[in-house]
């Protein structure tokens, strides 16, 4: 059979994806991660006793017993359990085969879609609406509230769906093996073994597709094309072995939160957020550029009027560091910056005395451009904070995380095969009515530097459910059903298409 005969595939009916996948939300996945959503399953850096709290391997049994549940033709599923260096248990991982449904000439070299998603939360976080909670799931106006739905618990579910409404008409499909991993929040530590261990069942991954990401908006497809680094840890400043009169002390022992302020001006400059050191920074592609152009187009001032800002001082909002949609774009994907998430070693305002704290201590989160290594920036990082401490005082930076003292690197995608972007609008057009978007995203997904690296030919289609407001990591997290459904079918399309 030669390469053109084999790409006479039966032509797809796409209205009957969207009704498949439609009824599958509606009959199943709802009510699946309206279960999910209540299991607080935090990942293990949030959760240092997730074994025994058993949270993380409920969710994963779950899925797994959903998935065997599908009756998907050619499936083989197995939860993969790999222990640590010391013997400890890593966070199980649930892989999933699905068998080619198309002759293929040669299995052994025949083309792999390699499907992700992870199954671990990020931690409860403060500010929900009174009527909402992290672990009290909610739906209200076609958006499902709770942490963990669109980050990215739906994605194994999403998978699955997407591959049933292809066979249930009879069309065609290339192998499929899922990872569905459950440390992603905590940097995906445990993915690397994982990897090696699976490596020869993986095949010849020639597509990944990755369901943790974003869109701009919700009236079409958007393609993931730049995802950035990180490096977070805790910065501490010490000064006194104990707290003291501040009445007494101050003026004579520096207080640690004014070193502290004093470190991060090495970094970042406080009037324009902008970071210092040239080597966080990395020039920006031509094609990426082009594309943030024509994303501000579609997005115009929502780039930046989407986010919840608070009310102002003179009664209006809080304004953004810019209102140029292009800028905004670029700040968020391709520039580096600087966030403190957490703090220690301050007392709530109710119960703070007048003493002179002994030590302070900061939560760091360095987000890094694609192209700028993560394991060099950390480690930049350290030394620009530790070194010659004012008053002497004891400064230490500890990385933290599975990812260590490393960090994570970022990703910019490899360039489109033809088919890939052909496959994607079509998709856009047939279940929004509009064209594909393209647009980079500030968030880390360390996997696909993995991925990229282990198999430098594969295409990549990272897409994802959370798009304005979704609000991912923080109160009042939705996922957007209706996209849902749509973005189902569109993975299901582009998967029949694979050459």
């Amino acid at each position: 059979m030669n390469a053109p005969e084999r790409l006479k595939l039966p032509a797809l009916d796409t209205a009957a994806l969207a009704a498949h996948s439609a009824r599958a939300w509606d009959e199943q996945i709802v009510a699946q991660l309206v279960d999910y959503i209540a299991i607080p399953a935090k990942s293990p850096m949030f959760d240092p006793d997730w074994r025994q709290h058993g949270h993380i391997e409920q969710v994963v049994r779950r899925a797994a017993d959903w998935v065997q549940a599908q009756q998907v033709r050619g499936l083989t599923l197995e939860i993969v359990r790999l222990n640590d260096e010391r013997g400890q248990p890593r966070t199980p991982l649930l892989f999933f085969e699905i068998a080619a449904t198309r002759p293929e000439p040669d299995a052994a070299s025949a083309p792999t879609v390699l499907v992700y998603g992870h199954l671990d939360k990020q931690p409860e976080f403060s500010g929900w609406r009174s009527d909402l909670g992290p672990w009290t799931p909610k739906i209200e106006d076609g958006k499902l509230y709770g942490r963990g739905g669109a980050d990215d618990g739906y994605a194994v579910y999403a998978a699955i769906a997407a591959v049933r409404a292809l066979q249930a008409q009879g069309a065609t499909h290339p192998r499929i093996v899922g990872l569905i991993e459950t440390c992603e929040e905590s940097g995906s530590g445990d993915l690397p073994p994982y990897l090696d261990a699976l490596r020869e069942r993986l095949g010849q991954v020639s597509l990944v597709v990755c369901l943790d990401s974003g869109a701009g908006n919700y009236d079409q497809l958007w393609l993931t094309t730049s995802l950035r680094g990180n490096v977070t840890g805790a910065l501490k400043v010490e000064i006194l072995a104990e707290g003291v009169h501040s009445g007494d002390a101050s003026g004579v022992v520096p207080s640690s939160f004014r070193i502290l302020r004093h470190l991060l001006d090495r970094l970042e400059d406080s009037a324009t957020g902008h970071l210092l050191p040239a080597s966080l920074h990395c020039e920006i592609p031509a094609d990426r550029l082009g594309q943030a152009r024509a994303t501000a187009a579609i997005l115009g001032e929502a780039a930046w009027r989407s986010q919840p800002w608070a009310c102002g001082a003179d009664g209006g909002p809080t304004l953004p560091t810019t209102t140029d949609p292009v800028e905004a774009l670029l700040n968020r994907t391709w520039r580096p910056t600087l966030s403190v998430t957490g703090a220690d070693g301050l007392p709530a305002i109710g119960q703070a005395g007048n003493v002179l704290r002994p030590w302070t201590a900061f939560k760091l989160s360095l987000r890094l451009p694609p192209l700028v290594d993560g394991p060099r920036a950390a480690l930049e990082l350290k030394a620009l904070l530790e070194a010659d401490a004012p008053y002497n005082a004891r400064v230490t930076f500890q990385p933290d995380g599975r990812a260590g003292a490393e960090g994570a690197t970022g990703w910019n995608a490899p360039t489109l095969s033809p088919w890939l972007e052909t496959a994607m609008q079509a998709a856009s057009l047939a279940h929004w009515d509009a064209p594909l978007g393209y647009v980079g995203q500030g968030g880390t997904i360390p996997l696909m530097n993995l991925l990229q690296q282990g198999f430098p030919a594969a295409q990549m289609m990272v897409c994802g459910v959370l798009g304005p407001k979704s609000n991912a990591h923080g109160p009042n997290e939705f996922l957007h059903l209706d996209y849902a459904r749509r973005l189902t079918a569109a993975v299901a399309q582009v998967l029949a298409a694979h050459p």
